[in-house]
């Protein structure tokens, strides 16, 4: 029963990390980025490989646009450009094209 420990546990703290803290959901073609920060931490960046493409994913916290909101938002760009409506809602689409694409997600 001790090897369960060893083999299964890794797994398990992987995905944790990845899914519950840093909010990295994968659903077919598309990648949800929905992160729980720790209030200490104002951005983190990671590398996602999709095939041969690599995407650069950074993550920061910016100051909320509009004092009275009372839910933080979040925006999306993908390449330099502002995933808006549905695109964001689906998360990033995910293209293998052999490039390196740049991913921000800021959260206010």
């Amino acid at each position: 029963g001790g090897w369960s420990w060893y083999t299964g546990s890794a797994g398990w703290l992987y995905r944790l990390m990845l899914e519950s803290l840093l909010g990295l959901q994968r659903s077919g073609d598309h990648l949800m980025i929905t992160p729980v920060m720790p209030a200490s931490w104002n951005s983190f960046s990671m590398r996602y490989r999709f095939g041969a493409t690599d995407y650069q994913i950074n993550v920061e916290r910016v100051e909320p646009s509009n004092a009275a909101s009372a839910y933080p938002s979040t925006q999306y760009s993908l390449d330099g450009s502002l995933l808006t409506g549905e695109q964001s809602s689906l998360g990033i689409a995910l293209i293998d094209d052999s490039r390196e694409h740049i991913v921000l997600v800021q959260i206010g």
